[in-house]
């Protein structure tokens, strides 16, 4: 029998990107009646949700929204408490699913049986201008690592596309939910890894938010909130990061690298602006990361509020 799977989308201010991700979701060639979706809304500010309720009320796929302001780890919380699925696949307000992408995930599992968590990989295809490009690029270029290597175990794998065993989520104690930004899925990989199960890739593909324009502004913000939240993963897992990579000169001699290795599958003589992209995006990174230890941290709290509806299904 196949298992039924539960569709994780948490999301916040997706509006011009929420339809085409939610048509995705619904034309996998995937038994709608194997699937649900359950979204979670950092208190968006535009219509995230009126769209994606909209497009899922045309659908036959039972639908579950909540609305939350606690983070992202608590908001990734809430779809495992709540799955019915015997597998969750996390998926992003700003990303795209080829047709075949939850199949060719299941079909792995149920093969492998050891294995945790699988994710698909970054479509190599530009965006519609030079940094998207980069940027798209550079995320291929920084997930070509095998994920059962040691190399691997300080590499993360990231939730966004990826399908994990629910059982594997709840061996492993769920999310942390004291954090609110990003690395809550490494937080997460880590605990699971730690249960002995495997991390991998494989050959299904997907478009994530650099398939559009891309300003710098955009990304600086982006890698900034990266390294002011990276400080408080660092609290607890201590020794998984090696600050020496994340300096500035030393991210202009990776995007070299990175450089190298794209251009040997494009042909595209653009890919070598990616050293300097790479210096931009680790300046934000830093400075982030500095201002973090001016702050002071404060656990959330476990009394935490929601609100929840149905709709299609």
């Amino acid at each position: 029998m196949k298992p039924k799977v539960t569709i994780g989308v948490c999301v916040r201010n997706n509006a011009a990107t929420i339809r085409d991700t939610i048509k995705s979701i619904i034309a996998q060639d995937y038994p709608h009646e194997l699937m649900e979706v359950i979204i979670v809304d950092g208190c968006s500010q535009d219509k995230t949700v009126f769209i994606a309720e909209n497009v899922l009320n045309k659908s036959n796929i039972k639908t579950r929204i909540f609305t939350e302001n606690e983070g992202l780890g608590f908001a990734r919380q809430i779809v495992v408490n709540n799955a019915e699925g015997d597998y969750i696949l996390w998926v992003d307000g700003d990303m795209v699913l080829s047709k075949d992408y939850l199949r060719k995930l299941l079909d792995f599992m149920n093969k492998n049986p050891d294995v945790g968590i699988v994710k698909g990989k970054q479509a190599l295809q530009p965006g519609k201008n030079l940094l998207a490009t980069l940027e798209a690029y550079s995320r291929v270029a920084g997930r070509m690592v095998n994920y059962q290597s040691r190399k691997g175990h300080f590499k993360a794998l990231g939730t966004a596309g990826a399908l994990c065993r629910t059982d594997a989520l709840k061996d492993a104690g769920g999310f942390d939910i004291s954090l609110r930004g990003y690395n809550e899925d490494w937080d997460m990989e880590i605990r699971v890894r730690s249960k002995g199960w495997l991390l991998c890739t494989i050959d299904a593909f997907y478009l994530d938010y650099e398939r559009g324009e891309l300003t710098s502004n955009v990304l600086w913000r982006k890698y900034w909130l990266r390294g002011y939240y990276t400080h408080y993963f660092l609290h607890k897992n201590k020794g998984m990061l090696r600050h020496c990579r994340n300096i500035p000169i030393t991210a202009f001699f990776a995007g070299l690298l990175h450089a190298f290795t794209i251009y040997k599958k494009t042909r595209q003589s653009k890919v070598f602006w990616l050293p300097f992209q790479y210096v931009f995006k680790m300046t934000a990174w830093y400075l982030g990361f500095i201002k973090s230890h001016m702050n002071s941290y404060a656990p959330v709290s476990p009394n935490l509020k929601m609100v929840a509806k149905k709709v299609g299904g």
